[in-house]
């Protein structure tokens, strides 16, 4: 039996998979992603990178997950992004903090419990 996804959550763990698990570092075996690789860039990369973040928060909101899971979404996403803009240790808390996996797995729930 084939389980149906909606397509917003497809599309939301393709961008979690961008941002968060794009490439696998040798030797450490640690995967990141471009939220870790533009967070780089001294508080604009930070900014952007939860720009980019916002958007799996925008498709679970169009896939009716209720407010107080994407009040939670939110909070992952500025925790990420503030932390994320501490020099040096914002960048390492990057490759370990993964709000991105985080919420997709919140908007996952919602999928599962509503399905």
């Amino acid at each position: 039996m084939t389980e149906t996804v909606p397509p917003g959550l497809r599309r939301a763990r393709r961008v979690a998979t961008l941002l968060d698990d794009a490439v696998t570092i040798p030797v450490v075996n640690v995967k990141v992603g471009l939220d870790s690789l533009i967070g780089l860039l001294p508080l604009s990369g930070d900014l952007a990178a939860g720009l980019l973040s916002l958007y799996i928060v925008f498709e679970a909101a169009r896939s009716g997950v209720p407010r107080p899971v994407l009040a939670r979404m939110l909070f992952n996403v500025a925790v990420d992004t503030v932390v994320g803009s501490v020099p040096v240790v914002g960048d390492l808390f990057d490759v370990v903090w993964k709000a991105n996996r985080r919420n997709v797995t919140l908007f996952e729930r919602v999928v599962d419990a509503d399905g």
